[in-house]
């Protein structure tokens, strides 16, 4: 989608460190997230859900995925169950289905082969254990340097509390990050961290995007590499 002018004209000529969404960015798991959901709401006695309704409920944590599955008028305690629930029935499953995107291997190859030193990291709102295990199993795992998920820190993304920490631990400036991600809420904790933000199309909220438009929009992850400074190709 991006034609390497932003490369050229010196707009990313900063960026040394990327940080990743998870899920609808790195890795296609929403039907594994759906089975859990709805054997969830089949534990907990409440009306199934189509698919593309708990798609739409995926991006700010499994504890809100499961609130919002259970419907109105949930309470706390019945949040709780369900969430025990769906985390021990999604771990046993986690890897059922869930796989990479096309080119996101391709990607991070040509990342961690690019001229520059550019470290990569994980930021996702999905639990951390769950998030390391997905990375490891997938054979991904060794490209990033840090990975935090959603119950690493006392808030999620938005929130930029784990951005930030990340740029302490990349030793990187706001403006020699750019987080990458699928939706609005990978935007946001850009605009509130003060970071580049990168959009993949590809992903599980493509209207969000729209809403809140990134800096650059890319189809595929192979491009990404090409926009950083010091690419020898264009996009």
């Amino acid at each position: 989608m991006d034609d390497g002018s932003n490369n050229r004209n010196g707009k990313f000529a900063g960026v040394r460190a990327l940080i990743f969404d998870l899920d609808g960015t790195l890795i296609d798991s929403k039907l594994d997230l759906a089975h859990s959901v709805s054997a969830t709401v089949a534990h907990m006695g409440r009306p199934s859900l189509p698919h593309e309704t708990i798609y739409s409920y995926v991006g700010n944590g499994a504890s809100v995925l499961v609130q919002k599955a259970l419907g109105e008028g949930v309470t706390d305690a019945e949040v709780e169950e369900g969430l025990r629930f769906f985390l021990s029935y999604y771990r046993a499953h986690m890897l059922d289905n869930t796989v990479m995107y096309p080119g996101v291997r391709e990607g991070l190859e040509l990342i961690a082969g690019h001229p520059m030193a550019v470290a990569m990291a994980v930021l996702t709102n999905k639990p951390v254990r769950f998030s390391k295990e997905i990375l490891a199993g997938l054979g991904i795992a060794r490209f990033f340097k840090y990975v935090y998920g959603g119950n690493s820190f006392a808030t999620k993304k938005p929130d930029p509390e784990g951005a930030n920490v990340l740029l302490r631990d990349l030793a990187a400036s706001p403006r020699e990050a750019m987080i990458v991600g699928d939706s609005a809420v990978d935007v946001r904790t850009a605009r509130n961290a003060g970071t580049w933000a990168c959009g993949v199309s590809y992903g599980l909220d493509l209207e969000g995007l729209r809403a809140h438009p990134p800096d650059i929009m890319l189809d595929s992850l192979v491009e990404l590499a090409a926009v950083l400074p010091g690419s020898r190709r264009a996009v």
